[in-house]
């Protein structure tokens, strides 16, 4: 059976550097994928392109493609798709095409755009969308005046087309993380987006979501993992699926980390609400039919994955500004430290309120003493040392910028046992806020250039 190999080298923007091109030189792949965006990072790429016009993608992809030439070279097969175009994929996609051509090689880039809503926000609200807050339906236009970026969360047929038209390499804007497998899968199968073809698309989608997340579905975060599980060589997790939509999950040979029913299985219900209705662009999908069987040593079959319908709406990210925030640690050793480190916490916010400062949200806690997953976590026994984190958020920048001074006090004025504090003063931080919509998928148009 006709079976494409497809490798995910990078789960978000800050992962290993040298993932995609150990598993580009030893995955055997057709396509390797690179996952770069989350909801934040897409507020962070905005305020860089507003403040430069060519910036606004992930840079790591840069580099990172410079260093994938030789496999490129060698493999003439070997094609990538990502969404590291962030906010900006026409100039990623100029800079990628200066890199490859400084290697002597020819590649042929499509970019894929339409995602981003920012510049049409106003005519949408406008014209009968209102991008009311998923969770409390409140208008988007409350906090119209704060609105940084809005991105529609595009699907795997803008890819697919890009691949039809003969592009090597896709950058894209914000497209649904599963979507980056489904892309090349539909084109190699030829895979449709009608009622036909769903299952199908489910079944990639499955896929596509047990290596959006690099190491986590090949040992990263297993409840079992240990010092025999060599994550210091941690593989990158490899979908091999079949024209019917049944599909492996593995690793390179000869590296660290895990495949086996508990990673897939940990992987799977990643951020999953609903298993029986997982959203995405390009089908509903229900995870409750997923069957996994270990077949061979680090080597996971996966069958099911069916279709649950089909959406007329895509899910917007908007990120909106809410104010500054700050968070300092220090570390209280000692008899009673997790005590001393929550009451040195409260004579912080105490001596901030003498001054005439209060914060809309404060939190303070003692690591080490169960604060860190309150409820889940308790310590058992008096810690011998924990680390105090107290962390304030409010609208006012020189209020936040006040109780980065605060800390360095507690050193001479504070409990016995305060140390921790040479890193230098907390810094100031703008905060960024989440705001989820949907938008008619008739409002939105997905473009493919070639570039």
């Amino acid at each position: 059976m006709k079976h494409v190999r497809i490798g995910n080298g990078c789960g978000f923007w800050g992962d290993n550097l040298d993932a995609p091109v150990r598993l580009a030189n030893t995955g055997r792949l057709d396509y390797l994928t690179l996952e770069y965006l989350a909801e934040l990072t897409m507020s962070i790429l905005a305020v860089q392109k507003a403040k430069d016009a060519s910036a606004g993608f992930a840079t790591d992809f840069i580099d990172v493609l410079g260093r994938l030439a030789p496999a490129l070279q060698a493999q003439p097969r070997l094609k990538i798709v990502t969404n590291a175009g962030g906010m900006n994929p026409r100039a990623c996609a100029i800079q990628a095409k200066q890199v490859i051509a400084k290697a002597g090689i020819e590649k042929r880039i499509a970019v894929v755009s339409g995602d981003d809503l920012l510049p049409r926000l106003d005519e949408l609200l406008a014209s009968g969308h209102p991008l009311n807050h998923l969770d409390t339906g409140e208008p988007l236009s409350s906090i119209r005046d704060k609105v940084v970026s809005a991105n529609a969360y595009l699907g795997a047929r803008p890819i697919t087309d890009a691949l039809k038209q003969g592009a090597e390499i896709v950058i894209t804007g914000r497209v649904a993380d599963a979507s980056l497998t489904v892309g090349p899968a539909a084109h190699e199968f030829g895979w449709g987006f009608g009622p036909a073809d769903l299952d199908r698309l489910a079944s990639g989608t499955v896929a596509g979501h047990l290596i959006e997340c690099g190491a986590q579905a090949t040992g990263g975060l297993w409840i079992n993992a240990d010092e025999s599980t060599h994550l210091e060589n941690v593989g990158y997790p490899i979908a091999e699926i079949h024209e019917d939509g049944t599909f492996t999950i593995s690793k390179s040979e000869g590296t660290g980390g895990a495949v086996n029913v508990e990673t897939v299985s940990e992987q799977l219900l990643y951020e999953v609400a609903d298993p029986a209705r997982y959203f995405t662009p390009d089908v509903v999908a229900d995870f409750t039919t997923v069957k996994l069987t270990q077949t061979k040593p680090d080597v996971v079959h996966v069958t099911g994955g069916t279709a649950n319908g089909l959406t007329d709406t895509y899910k917007v990210s908007i990120a909106y500004r809410d104010g500054f925030m700050s968070a300092g640690t220090l570390v209280i050793a000692g008899p009673n430290a997790a005590a001393k480190a929550r009451r040195s916490g409260a004579v912080l916010l105490e001596k901030l309120k003498q001054a005439g400062f209060t914060f809309a949200e404060s939190r303070i806690e003692a690591l080490g003493a169960g604060d860190c997953v309150p409820g889940v976590v308790t310590a058992t026994a008096d810690p011998p040392e924990v680390v105090l984190r107290v962390a304030v958020r409010d609208p006012r920048k020189a209020a936040v910028e006040r109780f980065t001074k605060e800390f360095a006090p507690l050193v001479t004025s504070g409990f016995p046992g305060t140390t921790g504090y040479t890193t230098g003063r907390p810094p100031v931080r703008e905060v960024f806020a989440y705001w989820p919509a949907l938008v008619a998928k008739s409002a939105v148009t997905p473009v493919v250039e070639v570039v």
